[in-house]
């Protein structure tokens, strides 16, 4: 039944009721409409804001696999400007194309050009967070062409780069002063190479994974060299070590000794030919070696 009010005028004399309006209250699934119809006008009210101050989100995938995300503002042709770079491998980064700086998250920073992946490409320069400093040729993010690394306890690599390591020809100068100037494989000493130390020693010859393999020539500080073969590092094949004070022996070394069958050339000119054992004269029965001035002991004290 309709609710009626009754007014009561000043005299006293009641006035014709007047019907109160029912209020009509909206259902529950009429509430979640407009709730939702209200939350697609703010979401698409936030895009077009979004859209309006020039943000985005690109994801580019690169030449070598994986991709790169970026989100943040672009310029006018749509290309990325200053935002955030989300790589395939986890790495996180921070690009800004006005200043041509990308800063990784783990503090290293890339200045330098990009290519349209948003990877190091060309010329540029990239400071670890060790303190090492790369400035060089880069290729899809990756230190590939020709270079200068400058490593934070003070040596110096200056040449070919393929992968971020170190292949091809280069100078590797290290903060004693050491050089090494040759071939490099996977960023070792590999092929040929002349290696000059801080005492004035020196190498020139083939080297195998670091070490010294192959045919060369060692000149020693003191004055003496050896030419001839090395395997892993040491003197063991067919070679020639002349002593500073005139000595020579030619002949057979095994693990840096003189070692088979050998002449050993004293400087005064007396020579002796035979076998030589961990660096020792073998005697010969049929010679008598211990006539003249000099003797073995010399040949055995020089190995």
């Amino acid at each position: 039944m309709a609710a009626y009010e009754m007014e009561l005028p000043e005299d006293g004399v009641p006035t014709t009721p007047k019907r109160r309006r029912a209020r009509r209250h909206l259902s529950t699934s009429q509430i979640l409409l407009i709730t939702l119809a209200a939350a697609i006008v703010c979401v698409i009210a936030v895009f077009i804001a979004i859209y309006i101050s020039g943000l985005r989100y690109i994801k580019l995938n690169t030449e070598i696999g994986g991709y790169v995300k970026f989100f943040g503002t672009v310029d006018k042709e749509g290309n990325p400007y200053r935002g955030d770079l989300y790589y395939s491998d986890g790495t996180t980064a921070k690009v800004d194309m006005l200043n041509h700086k990308v800063t990784f998250s783990n503090g290293d920073t890339y200045t330098g050009a990009l290519n349209s992946s948003l990877r190091m490409e060309g010329e540029g320069k990239l400071e670890y967070n060790t303190g090492d400093v790369y400035e060089g040729q880069f290729e899809n993010g990756v230190i590939t062409g020709t270079g200068i690394f400058r490593y934070a306890n003070g040596d110096v690599y200056e040449g070919s780069f393929s992968e971020g390591m170190k292949n091809g020809e280069g100078t590797y100068t290290w903060f004693d002063g050491s050089e090494y100037t040759g071939d490099f494989v996977n960023d070792k000493k590999h092929g040929y190479g002349v290696y000059v130390w801080s005492d004035g020693s020196s190498y020139t010859g083939q080297y195998q994974n670091e070490l010294k393999e192959g045919t060369g020539t060692y000149r020693f500080a003191n004055g003496d060299v050896y030419s001839g073969e090395f395997v892993a590092d040491a003197r063991t094949g067919q070679g020639t070590y002349t002593w500073a004070n005139g000595d020579e022996y030619i002949g057979t070394f095994l693990e840096n000794e003189m070692h088979g069958t050998g002449t050993y050339r004293f400087a005064s000119g007396r020579t002796f030919e035979g076998n030589f054992e961990n660096g020792v004269l073998v005697r010969d029965l049929n010679e008598d070696l211990n006539s003249g001035e000099d003797t073995a002991d010399s040949a055995d004290d020089a190995a």
